[in-house]
C-alpha cells in the first residue's frame, strides 16, 4: 500500500479507499520544557519537541492505517 498526502503521483494510478484522519498529542516532561524554554532566548532547535512531533506523526500515521484497515 502506497499512503500518500496528494491526489496523483505522476505515472501511477491511484484508488481511493476512503478519508481517513488521525491526531495525537504529545508533551515532554517539565524539566525540558524549562529548559528549552530558555533556549528560545538564544535559538537554535528544540531537539526534543522535534523528537516529540516525528512521534507524534508516527503514531497517528498507525491510527490513520489502522482505520483503514478496519
Amino acid at each position: 500500500m502506497v499512503i500518500v498526502t496528494t491526489d496523483f503521483i505522476t505515472g501511477k494510478e491511484l484508488e481511493t479507499i476512503s478519508l481517513v484522519k488521525g491526531s495525537s498529542i504529545q508533551t515532554v516532561h517539565a524539566g525540558k520544557d524549562i529548559v528549552n524554554g530558555l533556549k528560545t532566548l538564544v535559538g537554535g532547535e528544540l531537539t526534543s519537541y522535534t523528537k516529540m512531533m516525528d512521534k507524534a506523526r508516527e503514531i497517528t500515521t498507525e491510527k490513520m492505517i489502522k482505520k483503514l484497515n478496519n
